[in-house]
């Protein structure tokens, strides 16, 4: 499945991007066996690693860090409001009634994590400015939400919103993510966009866990992205890489496509990898009020 999107940026910006990914986009198809030996390499270093130890003990959200009224927004205003964070606080924010909180999973085990207080979780979702349609929240408590995570679903404590005109509360998580691990293998620098390039973010990891959707970068002279999959115990490790590049001239935007890669069993919690980088791939959707871990 694909999905497109698209941007413009200046020249100097795009040349930039894909100086990052290994120079100017030349040639066409990639060396297929290259990608699947930088997968084998990625998924090697972390197996078995302390970078693993540390992913697999801390808490990595894989959904959305906020969640909207469980009946959803009212008509586009509140959407508009909602996705430019317009939002008008009435009262005052709680404090926090204790240091702590604590992530804990369906499959067993919890965390202790500090507790974000109410304001910097206000102010991450209420970051837009300007005149209406605002969001109005008329009261603030200290509540729970479950989330999936790279341990799997958890429930999580979370600051309860109420807006005004909804019976159901916005909920925003109050705990920050574990600090990442140093990747256990280097970027998989100086490598054209045809052969292996940097993913964007983790979309969407499927209800049954059948499959990931990744956010891929491309450019105008080609015929999109593609990722391949190598599949282990402990990991799956996405390769994206650009097909059908051309010479010529080119218009200066940087395109974004959501791809969606099947796997031959669940997800899990195995640790979801991009080849280019070595690192896990980070979940997110950029531009919207939950921001990704990395």
């Amino acid at each position: 499945m694909r999905t497109k999107t698209g941007r413009a940026v200046k020249p100097a910006v795009l040349l930039a991007l894909f100086t990052a990914v290994g120079g100017a986009l030349a040639g066409c198809g990639g060396d297929k066996a290259d990608r699947e030996a930088r997968a084998r390499e990625v998924a090697e270093a972390w197996a078995g690693s302390q970078a693993a130890e540390v992913w697999g003990a801390g808490y990595y959200p894989m959904g959305e860090v906020v969640q909207p009224p469980r009946s959803g927004f009212h008509g586009d205003a509140d959407e508009r409001a909602y996705a430019t964070g317009k939002f008008v606080l009435r009262g005052e924010l709680p404090t926090i009634p204790h240091k702590d909180g604590q992530v804990r999973w369906e499959s067993g085990g919890s965390l202790t994590l500090p507790l974000t207080d109410a304001r910097t979780a206000y102010e991450s979702v209420a970051r837009g400015g300007g005149d209406e349609p605002r969001l109005t929240v008329t009261a603030v408590k200290l509540g729970e939400m479950t989330l999936p995570t790279s341990r799997g679903p958890a429930t999580i404590p979370a600051w309860l919103f109420s807006l005004e005109g909804y019976d159901t509360p916005l909920k925003r998580v109050a705990l920050a993510p574990s600090k990442l691990p140093g990747p256990p293998v280097k970027t998989a620098e100086d490598t054209p966009a045809d052969e292996l390039a940097p993913l964007g973010r983790l979309v969407e990891v499927a209800r049954d866990g059948r499959s990931v959707t990744v956010m891929a970068n491309h450019g105008s002279c080609d015929d999109g992205p593609a990722v391949d999959v190598l599949e282990t115990s402990d990991g799956v490790v996405l390769s994206a890489y650009v097909v059908g590049t051309k010479d010529g001239p080119c218009t200066a935007d940087l395109r974004h496509e959501e791809l969606t890669v099947r796997l031959d069993r669940p997800v899990g919690d195995r640790i979801v990898l991009d080849a280019y980088t070595g690192r896990p791939v980070p979940y997110g959707q950029p531009n919207q009020p939950s921001a990704s871990w990395s």
